[in-house]
């Protein structure tokens, strides 16, 4: 296995975007969420005449260098709308994801990338949820001028627009099926550091000891 990927998806305030970053430090690879909408977003923008065009030159090493140069955010705001879909942007997304795990080892956060790589046996697929009153405790620290009544319904809004996006996209699935992933944690249990180590630790189960061994020998071998 030349490459590998970790698709992170999360409950809104579980922490799972934060368990992401600092996986990717840990593994030094990269991380990508909403960076990968914003490439899809200019992709799909092209005028008909140019949609075969875009779509040729999605290849690896391109789409690391576009997505590298887009600004990386560092918190999610949550969604507040309801969920529209779009196919032709989804259509994008997809081939970025694929284009992705096909080419570099990395982390995708979101996006419906564990059903999308449902069939790919170099990813590993985690779920982060965390009780209610842990989620609110986290998005009142982060969002320092919400109240709780409005950390409440950013926390049910955001996990509904998710909840209808994911089924929308899996034709019928629905996005907390516990069978979509390898793993389901709930951070509030362990925090997000020793919740890294568990999805390191469960990835030398399913990927093997020969996989493990050489990985964290080539972390040593670059510092």
């Amino acid at each position: 296995m030349q490459n590998f990927v970790i698709t992170v998806a999360r409950g809104f305030g579980s922490g799972g975007r934060q368990i992401a970053a600092k996986l990717a430090d840990e593994l030094h690879i990269h991380s990508y969420d909403n960076r990968i909408l914003k490439l899809a977003a200019q992709y799909s923008g092209y005028d008909e005449h140019y949609f075969r065009e875009a779509d040729e030159n999605l290849h690896g090493s391109l789409i690391t260098k576009q997505l590298l140069e887009l600004p990386k955010m560092f918190h999610t705001k949550g969604q507040l709308s309801k969920f529209v879909s779009d196919d032709r942007l989804f259509e994008f997304q997809k081939k970025i994801i694929e284009k992705l795990a096909e080419s570099e080892s990395c982390i995708i956060v979101g996006k419906c990338a564990d059903y999308i790589l449902k069939d790919y046996d170099n990813v590993f697929s985690v779920y982060v949820e965390a009780p209610r009153a842990y989620c609110l405790q986290r998005v009142m620290d982060r969002m320092y001028d919400i109240t709780l009544e409005e950390a409440d319904e950013l926390i049910t809004k955001t996990d509904k627009y998710r909840a209808d996006y994911y089924k929308y996209y899996t034709h019928g699935n629905y996005w907390t099926n516990p069978v979509n992933y390898d793993i389901t944690l709930n951070n509030s249990r362990f925090g997000d550091e020793k919740s890294v180590q568990m999805i390191i630790q469960c990835m030398r189960v399913k990927f093997g000891d020969e996989w493990y061994n050489e990985y964290m020998k080539g972390l040593s071998a670059n510092g």
